[in-house]
């Protein structure tokens, strides 16, 4: 009795030993606050507040580029980045100047709707276009 009661009592020791390890390996895994914070930035998110850790991913309140309010999921070791909507990376400002270098001019109605920015301008030809662009790069990939 008394042997199986110390067996007992060490594969629990080594157990809970064994979960605060891994406990702590994920903790020196995981992206730190100013590391979560830069890479926020990075995408185009502003104003990034109530930053917290928890059950092993990052949670924050932030605006998108194209000026949405946001919550935000980050995988705390990839950094991937779950907002609660889609959003864009591109300010309304970046898109405008991405379709003047691909020779667009008079842009104007540009709004971004269901994951994608929407716009109307002159192609290099004097033509109207209705186009639709990338919220990740800015590049045209629809034109009407």
């Amino acid at each position: 009795m008394t042997n199986k009661l110390t067996s007992l009592t060490l594969a629990l020791a080594l157990g809970t030993l064994a979960q605060g390890v891994s406990g702590i390996a994920l903790a020196q895994q995981a992206l730190t606050e100013p590391q979560v914070h830069d890479k926020l930035t990075a995408e185009g998110y502003t104003k990034v507040h109530d930053l917290k850790f928890k059950q092993g991913m990052w949670y924050t309140k932030a605006k998108s580029a194209n000026g949405d309010r946001v919550d935000l999921r980050i995988d705390a070791k990839s950094g991937e980045i779950y907002p609660d909507e889609q959003v864009s990376r591109l300010s309304e400002q970046d898109v405008r100047a991405a379709l003047g270098t691909q020779g667009y001019t008079h842009v104007h109605d540009l709004d971004f709707r269901d994951g994608m920015w929407k716009a109307k301008a002159d192609n290099a030809s004097g033509n109207h276009v209705r186009l639709k662009v990338d919220p990740r790069s800015g590049k045209v990939i629809g034109i009407d």
